[in-house]
């Protein structure tokens, strides 16, 4: 499990790092970043999982979203992983930006060609933080998780699917309901095949349908200028009404005027990271 480092640049007192390791879930090497607060010289920290949307790298979220300096002040390490395998030579991987490439949708796929690389899902719950736990200075039992649109959808799941696992969740602007959704419909059935049966064990709602794990609070920021709202991909309603009738505490705060982009991430991540910091620091 050997990590070579890309890049290393002090900030907000601590390191934004990017480092490359051969992924044995996904075949392939792959990039992510890791945030460590000036905290992480001296004592054990939690850690904070971003996951991104589509298209995205490892990248957008660090240049992008501004978190460095509230998780400084926190405490807490932030790992952003890529959002897909990468030169995995399947026929198709880039021929759309919603399916494939950049756009793993953190489903472990059961078709061919997918099913070999495509397991974002193991990677991210399982593979990674084994990783970071053994190469950082973690506290492995304090972790939480939060994301973007596709990352928003898969943060949400991840943490839906382990219950206790994460001691907090949050989103922008996710995919709520993948099953009832263009972007989820496509990707599902590329990944898991025309079987919808099997599409329920990665979709929120569904999932908190049927939630009986330990107290789970969720924080969800959308924006109410999204394109992607009204273009009924995202679909946050669906949710917010299957947790309120599972009595599953979810702060959700649409915000007049913002879009879909990191300008709206950048606006309120600091809410977020406070959010998880009081779960990740009790």
């Amino acid at each position: 499990m050997a990590l070579t480092q890309v890049s290393s640049n002090k900030c907000s007192g601590g390191f934004q790092k990017v480092f490359e390791h051969d992924s044995t879930e996904l075949k392939c090497k792959m990039k992510f970043a890791v945030y460590l607060p000036p905290k992480a010289e001296t004592d054990k920290c939690p850690v904070l999982y971003w996951l991104s949307g589509l298209t995205c790298t490892e990248q957008n979220f660090i240049t992008k979203a501004g978190s460095q300096l509230a998780a400084a002040e926190q405490g807490i390490i932030i790992v952003a992983p890529d959002t897909s395998p990468r030169g995995c030579d399947i026929e198709g991987e880039d021929e759309s930006w919603d399916f494939g490439t950049g756009a793993g949708f953190y489903v472990d796929a059961t078709q061919d060609p997918w099913k070999t690389n495509y397991r974002m899902y193991s990677y991210v719950t399982e593979e990674l933080p084994k990783l970071i736990n053994t190469n950082f200075p973690t506290d492995p039992d304090r972790m939480s998780i939060s994301g973007h649109s596709m990352g928003g959808h898969g943060a949400l799941i991840c943490a839906l699917k382990n219950p206790g696992k994460y001691k907090a969740v949050s989103a922008f602007a996710p995919i709520c309901n993948p099953m009832q959704c263009p972007w989820g419909q496509k990707a599902f059935s590329g990944y898991l095949g025309s079987d919808r049966s099997t599409w329920e064990a990665y979709d929120a709602t569904v999932l908190a349908a049927s939630y009986s794990g330990p107290q789970l609070d969720i924080l969800i920021d959308q924006g109410r200028d999204d394109q992607f709202l009204s273009a009924s991909q995202l679909l946050p309603d669906n949710l917010i009404a299957v947790c309120s009738e599972k009595k599953i505490p979810v702060v959700f705060r649409l915000q007049p005027g913002y879009d879909h982009s990191y300008f709206f991430i950048y606006s309120f991540i600091n809410d977020h990271i406070k959010h998880h910091a009081k779960y990740l620091n009790a």
